[in-house]
């Protein structure tokens, strides 16, 4: 199972659906969803940036001490 899916509360979405009862509830209840899928998005994609930060840091520290390690 997907890490994104083990967040997905079925519970509360299937309370607030139920709840849902009129046109105003059920628009509410789409920006939530909406809301919480961007929320959820920025926070991969900055853990995606930050991964890439770090790889890329990683790759300039070998890369440097390989150069200053080498005979010249």
């Amino acid at each position: 199972m997907r890490k994104q899916d083990t967040e997905f509360d079925y519970h509360r979405y299937q309370q607030l659906l139920a709840e849902a009862v009129d046109e105003k509830k059920r628009l509410a209840l789409i920006a939530l969803l909406i809301e919480e899928r961007a929320r959820d998005r920025l926070a991969a994609q900055h853990a995606s940036d930050r991964a890439a930060m770090t790889a890329n840091t990683i790759s300039k520290v070998l890369g440097s001490s390989a150069s200053s390690a080498s005979p010249r």
